[in-house]
């Protein structure tokens, strides 16, 4: 027998199973096997999905809403292009950015990523990579 009849032969059986009828073995009841017992997987694959990917995700957006919303003038940030600026102005939807003296950008505020007050550079390491 080959591969294919193999292949042929579980899945007559897995047809057979799957479509069988008769009368519940004796102490199993119908709804034993019709229940909530094959959502099971599925109910727990949701939920982990929920907790895992899901909620941090809502966490974050909320997150990065209120720090949009609190967004004030002199503050700076860094975009998700990766500028660097101080904030001059904060409108409805944009935000004026000085990314060096006299050099402002008009940005949507969404494209805000986060603060660059974390992000101070270390001027010890600057001098010896310069020199290396």
């Amino acid at each position: 027998m080959g591969v294919i009849g193999k292949l042929v032969l579980v899945s007559t059986f897995f047809t057979q199973l799957l479509f069988a009828e008769g009368t519940p073995a004796a102490g199993v009841s119908a709804l034993g096997r019709e229940g909530l017992t094959p959502f099971i997987p599925l109910i727990m694959i949701f939920g982990v999905f929920y907790f895992l990917i899901l909620r941090p995700q809502q966490k974050r957006q909320k997150d990065q809403k209120l720090f949009i919303t609190e967004l004030k003038r002199g503050d700076m940030v860094v975009t998700q292009s990766g500028s660097i600026g101080t904030i001059k102005t904060v409108g409805e939807k944009f935000i004026s950015l000085e990314v060096d003296q006299g050099v402002s950008l008009k940005i949507l505020k969404s494209q805000i990523l986060e603060s660059a007050a974390n992000l101070k550079e270390d001027k010890n390491n600057i001098s010896k990579e310069a020199t290396t």
